[in-house]
């Protein structure tokens, strides 16, 4: 009896300690592309195409300065924390109203086309022969919640924004994070729209239609079983090794009583 007793022990010891040492396979990114010639394919790049209610800077320059600040928008009311130039919002048309050169249609273009058609306009009319025209965003930015270390508004840099930049700007997800089901809430067409993507899969990243990110997308990482279980009393218990410890006691002490 006392040799079975051993025995079980040993077992049911060695099961524990198997499973404390298991790594999980739900933490890893890119599981797929762990081998240092692995491939896949990444989605079309998606540039950022401003809207309406979108905010964006305009300023241009010239040889001709005094010329110049005649079509920049400017900040003459003294407030403002020292930042003199103005943001345009475009319209619920998809207009903006310039300076001189009064209306012009935005929606759907990226920066690089509004300056380039910006300055064929100052061109075209004479206002300015050589014109330099710098388009920067203003407002634009995507929100990220969950189990990230630093949730909240992100602004967005640059014409191309990726899932993976948004991650990274959040500080990444917390150990806590759900890898494997992170969501990205995009309107669409006047509904809202889920994208789920798995970051432990890299194909499946960088193929998504979510994988370059617009303006105003959500981004949630869901807490994985043991975080959502902290919010219970005692919910993890039955989840920890002195209770698996307790329990392979208890067995024993049956089995040491049976046999």
């Amino acid at each position: 009896q006392d040799m079975k007793s051993k025995i079980f022990m040993t077992f049911l010891t060695s099961v524990l300690m198997l499973a404390s040492c298991s790594t999980p396979k739900d933490i890893v990114y890119f599981q797929d592309m762990s081998k240092p010639d692995s491939q896949t394919t990444v989605a079309s790049p998606q540039t950022i195409l401003l809207r309406p209610q979108d905010k964006i800077t305009i300023i241009i320059n010239s040889k001709d300065k005094t010329l110049a600040e005649m079509f920049n928008l400017k900040n003459t009311s003294g407030t403002g924390g020292g930042q003199n130039q103005l943001s345009y919002t475009i319209d619920k048309d998809g207009f903006i109203d310039m300076p001189v050169i009064g209306k012009i249609s935005v929606n759907g273009l990226s920066r690089n086309e509004v300056a380039e058609k910006i300055k064929e306009e100052l061109i075209t009319k004479e206002f300015i022969k050589d014109p330099v025209v710098i388009v920067e965003f203003s407002n634009l930015g995507i929100s990220v919640l969950g189990e990230v270390q630093s949730p909240g508004r992100i602004n967005i840099d640059r014409d191309q924004f990726t899932i993976i930049d948004a991650i990274s700007m959040a500080g990444d997800l917390t150990i806590n994070g759900r890898r494997e089901n992170v969501r990205v809430l995009r309107n669409e067409n006047g509904y809202k729209r889920t994208y789920v993507i798995d970051l432990t899969s890299g194909a499946e990243v960088f193929n998504s239609p979510a994988y370059y990110l617009q303006q105003n997308d959500e981004i949630y990482v869901e807490p994985n079983n043991p975080k959502i279980r902290m919010s219970t009393t005692n919910g993890n218990t039955a989840f920890t090794p002195t209770f698996w410890i307790s329990m392979v006691s208890f067995a024993i002490t049956l089995s040491a009583i049976f046999l």
